[in-house]
């Protein structure tokens, strides 16, 4: 039987940096509820990125309850793009592979919507700036317009016309992760942007759904530092698919590795443990 016909294998990953006060009840929740109402093969993997409190302790409380839960831990720091890079690699494992954030923003039901989409596109993501979408807690003014005039940046640069790039929601399916994943190079949080720009240029298609989001407390947005990181990597990235790359990767590669430092924005290349 195709997997369009059956119930798909889904593989869950959620990227998590000093998590422990949040993680635990998201989750339950994600078990818990595809345990009752999927019919398929659901797994979570959590990508832990040099957790410095005890986001492992409370994950592993989690995998013995619901084994369905695996975690990689990375004891060094590798970014938000860098676990989830990381997570992608498993993509045989499943026949669609999505992720969400650890603060439970997205809600089991929200995920759930996008595997509801699956036949409509290759890559189906949430957003919170369609006319349907219900967001019980909005981001505060400064961040709405920051995301605003990030998103307008991203579209000037690349013309993808996709809403919201950055919501953590988002459903892939393994052949296309599969023909993308030596492309994604990007660490930090414009991980997305690398993402979906490379299933474009590789003939993808992406589908927008409206999602059901709560923005939460606790954020590790640093609003200043955060924004000149991913405006920085958006541009690289720019530069990383135009005529011109070849010609001045040799001088870009040292400078952009000496200012994510500085910026405290590290790349991936660290060596983890599964369970």
């Amino acid at each position: 039987m195709s997997v369009q016909n059956k119930s798909p294998r889904i593989l869950l990953l959620i990227p998590a940096y000093n998590e422990e006060a949040r993680i635990g009840p998201v989750l339950v929740e994600y078990a818990k509820y595809f345990k009752e109402r999927y019919a398929g093969e659901f797994s979570i993997v959590v990508v832990l990125n040099g957790c410095e409190d005890n986001t492992l302790g409370v994950v592993q409380a989690a995998q013995k309850e619901h084994p369905e839960i695996r975690y990689l831990n990375y004891e060094e720091p590798i970014g938000k793009g860098g676990a989830l890079i990381e997570g992608l690699h498993h993509f045989y494992e499943a026949d669609y592979i999505g992720y969400v954030d650890a603060d439970g923003a997205t809600q089991p039901p929200a995920f759930h919507d996008l595997i509801k989409h699956r036949n409509e596109a290759d890559c189906i993501i949430g957003s919170r700036w369609l006319p349907d979408s219900v967001i019980h807690q909005p981001q505060g003014s400064r961040r709405r317009f920051a995301s605003r005039c990030f998103h307008a940046l991203v579209q000037g640069l690349f013309w993808m016309n996709i809403k919201d790039t950055q919501c953590g929601a988002k459903l892939i399916r393994r052949d296309a992760i599969e023909a993308v994943l030596s492309q994604l190079t990007l660490a930090d949080m414009a991980f997305d942007i690398n993402l979906l720009y490379a299933l474009k240029k590789k003939k993808f298609t992406i589908l927008e759904i409206p999602t059901e989001w709560t923005d939460k407390i606790g954020t590790k947005v640093v609003l200043g530092k955060t924004s000149l990181v991913m405006f920085l990597s958006v541009m690289r990235l720019r530069i990383i698919y135009s005529f011109f790359y070849k010609y001045f990767d040799f001088i870009l590669s040292p400078f952009s590795e000496w200012l994510y430092k500085r910026l405290a924005a590290p790349h991936r290349k660290f060596k983890g443990h599964e369970s």
